[in-house]
């Protein structure tokens, strides 16, 4: 995996989703990779980059989608496993 770090933030709504996207996406030099809906409200957003900018993404995005709506998850994970991408496209 060229990244070093995956980011996933996951919300109740999309609306919530968006607000902690953008926060994200301004907050650090990250790529959104894509986002899931996973069922009942739940929507998960995917960024990738280097370990610190993902992690002050992430952050900076649970905190602007908890002004607006519920965050149910926030995880990095650094340096994935390069067999982790074929559980879907959105890893990159």
């Amino acid at each position: 995996m060229a990244k070093e770090a995956i980011g996933m933030i996951e919300c109740k709504g999309f609306v919530c989703l968006m607000e902690a996207s953008d926060a994200a996406l301004k907050a650090a030099d990250v790529t959104m990779t894509g986002w899931e809906k996973i069922g009942s409200g739940l929507v998960t957003a995917f960024f990738t980059g280097n370990v610190a900018a993902v992690k002050a993404a992430v952050e900076a995005g649970a905190d602007a989608a908890g002004q607006v709506g519920e965050v149910f998850a926030v995880q990095v994970i650094p340096r994935p496993h390069d067999d982790l991408s074929k559980l879907g496209s959105w890893i990159g």
